[in-house]
């Protein structure tokens, strides 16, 4: 399991101008089953992802192809999580 965080970098304000694709490469991740979880940072910092299912080098070619992480509207943090006790209700992300 992983959590994506993407925080907002300095080219920020190109954010509106590529949010549709964005928001595309999101759906995409839900569509695949790969994003359990999408949302946004306090504050207006970024977003996180969370993900499942894949491998890293599979997570990190996702996360290159977000439109915010190739312009550097972002910069992705990915944190690679080995799930050990978990609510029954997750108990699916133990694989």
């Amino acid at each position: 399991m992983f959590v994506v965080s993407l925080r907002f970098s300095a080219n920020r304000s190109r954010a509106p101008e590529l949010m549709a694709a964005h928001n595309a490469w999101i759906q995409r991740g839900f569509e695949d089953g790969v994003f359990l979880l999408t949302g946004g940072l306090n504050a207006g910092e970024g977003g996180a992802v969370l993900a499942h299912g894949l491998t890293r080098a599979e997570l990190d070619a996702r996360v290159a192809e977000d439109p915010f992480v190739a312009a550097d509207v972002v910069r992705a943090e990915i944190l690679d999580i080995a799930p050990g006790r978990t609510d029954p209700r997750l108990a699916f992300v133990k694989g």
